[in-house]
Formats: structure tokens, sequence, C-alpha cells
């Protein structure tokens, strides 16, 4: 059979080209698509310097990535920044990343809706960075899923995409970078170009000139990962009277042996903490994949006001922005849902459940359209800090909190 091409113009059906189905079948988790215009006469709704005063507030995610071109020596800094770094740093050779771009700036986060055709539990966040000319971080591979959106300026990516490439890391930098790379596909990217990978693919970009780069991540928690917080929450339920037997114990032919039989009950004991049971597997893995482990979280602002006058204030038009930092997601449980919030579970009806998943604001209607225990969940995860809200006009003064 003929394989997909790996380059697309999706001018004419953006973002991907190709209608989603095709390219999860074709593309996804299985070779790399380059997509021209895949968002046409795109104009980045953030600039350098705001990416670079986002990358100076305590609790944002940053990082500056340099390399000495004559020593071949990649330099890491973490952020914060102080404002007087950036005057001072060369014109070409590094590149500022910061995370959860989209969790800071609700323009950014308006670029998510198109991604609809994955799920929304599996994009991590997006990461944007800003290139000097040269900039780079190296060639490296990713073991998650990202879109490379070219925002601003121009950017060459080369990958690797040979069957079982080499990647062996160098040992001179705590960067993980490739001990060698050969490219088989070499693209300058434009604004509006975009550049998916799948796990496992070498790649290169540096920045022709200074540009700024959108990295929609997934988040593909790994088996150990997995495995780890599975045995946590088992642990954690776990019968004390659930525990090693034998009663069917014969006298051994060695008293110092560990034989079959006692290696068969060893597994019998271990198979009693199985979940068997699949809700209780999808409520683990609910609060497990809507915890969000790498930057701020929801606390309680700290005002106590009754659910009358919360219910008054919607009715006058305010709103209630999730906060960008909440996750949630839903699954079907029976006749009834679970809705999965930061690592909570809420039992709810399943039209609820879809409806406050979906939602990053919560207005009048909306409200008045849940049942009264979605309405009760609401306020609950109101008082939690998982909801803001504004008043008629959209702005409440607060300019600590990131934007939702």
């Amino acid at each position: 059979m003929r394989s997909p091409p790996i380059e697309i113009d999706a001018a004419a059906l953006p973002p991907l080209g190709l209608p989603p189905a095709e390219f999860l079948e074709n593309y996804w988790q299985k070779r790399p698509l380059l997509i021209r215009n895949a968002f046409p006469d795109f104009v980045s709704p953030i600039t350098p310097e705001d990416l670079a005063g986002l990358a100076c507030e305590d609790g944002v995610l940053a990082r500056i990535v340099a390399h000495e071109r004559d020593r071949d020596r990649w330099l890491l800094r973490q952020g914060p920044f102080p404002e007087s770094l950036f005057p001072g740093l060369p014109d070409h050779d590094w590149s500022l990343l910061v995370q959860d771009v989209d969790k800071w700036d609700a323009d950014v986060a308006a670029l998510l809706p198109a991604f609809d055709f994955l799920p929304r539990w599996r994009i991590d966040d997006i990461m944007v960075s800003f290139a000097a000319p040269g900039g780079s971080v190296g060639a490296h591979v990713d073991q998650y899923d990202v879109f490379l959106l070219q925002a601003q300026g121009h950017r060459r990516w080369q990958i690797d995409d040979r069957p079982d490439p080499p990647v062996h890391f160098r040992l001179d930098t705590e960067l993980k970078l490739l001990q060698r790379f050969a490219p088989t596909h070499d693209w300058v990217l434009g604004p509006g170009d975009m550049l998916y990978l799948p796990p496992g693919v070498p790649h290169h970009g540096v920045a022709e000139d200074p540009c700024l780069t959108f990295s929609i991540g997934m988040r593909a928690p790994s088996a150990a990962e997995l495995m780890g917080d599975w045995v946590d929450a088992m642990i954690s339920e776990a019968d004390d009277r659930l525990r090693y037997r034998d009663s069917d114990l014969a006298p051994p032919r060695d008293p110092h042996e560990i034989d079959a039989a006692a290696m068969n009950r060893v597994v019998e004991a271990l198979n009693l903490l199985r979940m068997n049971d699949p809700d209780r597997l999808g409520d683990w893995f609910g609060r497990f994949i809507t915890l969000y482990r790498a930057g701020g979280e929801a606390a309680p602002s700290g005002e106590s006001r009754s659910r009358i006058e919360v219910e008054w204030d919607l009715q006058q038009g305010g709103t209630l922005h999730r906060h960008p930092f909440t996750r949630m997601a839903w699954r079907r449980s029976g006749r009834e849902a679970r809705l999965y919030v930061a690592g909570q579970d809420l039992p709810l009806p399943a039209r609820d459940a879809a409806r406050i998943a979906a939602a990053a604001g919560i207005d009048a209607q909306l409200y008045g359209a849940l049942s009264e225990t979605g309405r009760d969940a609401v306020f609950a995860l109101l008082a939690q800090g998982h909801y803001r809200l504004l008043p008629p006009g959209g702005d409440d003064g607060d300019e600590d909190e990131p934007a939702p």
C-alpha cells in the first residue's frame, strides 16, 4: 500500500488538511506530518516581550537554553528570571521556553478548541518558546505526541523518520540531547505552519530569525507512573485483613526453600488487590489524569459568599470562570456519571458532568440548566477555588491570579 504523504497543505481544511478520523488512523502515534497553513494567516496572540515578562513571574515554569558553538557547550538556566536579564542576552543562539502559557493567557488557551479531535484530558499544556537567531534546544526525542505550531518568524525543523533511530544521549550536559542525529527531512516553517511528531521521533529545531513556536504537548504518563499511582491507591484502600494465606500447607521437602506453591500463594495474595471493578479503576484513572502535576493549583480565595449571593450575581450577568490549572474530565458510571476535578471525583447526572467538564465558564443560563445536584457541585467547587466569580464586565480587580 502507498504510504500517506508526510507533507500536506491544510489551507482548505485547517488545521489538519484532512478529516480528523483519517489523521488519527494514518498519523497519530504512527508517523510525522508537516501541515502547511494549519492556521492560515496566523497572528501570534502573544509577543516575545509578553513571554519574557511572564518568565519573570513567580510560579511560572520557565527556562533558558543557550548554546556556545565554539565549544559545543549547552547551558541551562531555570526561571523565574529578573527583568534585568533579558537586555543583556546576546542576539543569537539562545531560547526561552515557558510552560503552561495557556493557563496564564486566555488568548493562547483559545487555540485549544482547534484540537478537539483529541480528548481534552490528553492535552497537557501549550508551551511557548522564543528563540533568537540560531536558538535551539538541541537534537532530542520526546516520549509524547506534540504539535509544533510556528507562531512568529521562521524555524528550521529536521527530523529522523527512520525506524528505530539511535537514541543515545550525550553525557556532557544535563539536557537529554542525542549523541548522533541524522535527519531524513528538513523543512523551514513559517507562521501558521505546524509539525506533528509522534513519540520517539528525533528532531532538531533551529531559529532562522527571531521566532515564537507553540508546542501543544500531550500528557502521556509512563507505565511506571501509572503503576506507582495505582499501587498507592490500592494500598491506601486495602483491607488489612487481606493477607498471605496457606491453609493448604503441606510439610515441605526443604523448610528453607521458597517453593512453587508458596509463589502461587503470593500471586493469589497480590490478586486480592486487583481492581476487578471497572468503576474503581475508572475512578482512580479519572482522579489521576486530572491531577495537575507540573504547575499551580486552585486554592480557596478566603472570601465567603453565600449561595444566594453567588446566584444573584450570576443572574445579574456574572460568570464563574474555571481556575486555569483545574483539569476536568468525566466518565459514565452505570446510569449516572462521575466528574473528575483536579484529583477528586463527584457523582453527577451524565448531562451535568458533560456540561461542567466542557465549560471554561458557567453563566446563569448554564447554571440554571444543571440539576440541583449539579448546582451543588459547582458551588462546592467554587468554595474550593476551582472557580472565580467575575461580576458583569469580567474584571474582579485581582491581577495576581492567572487569567482563566
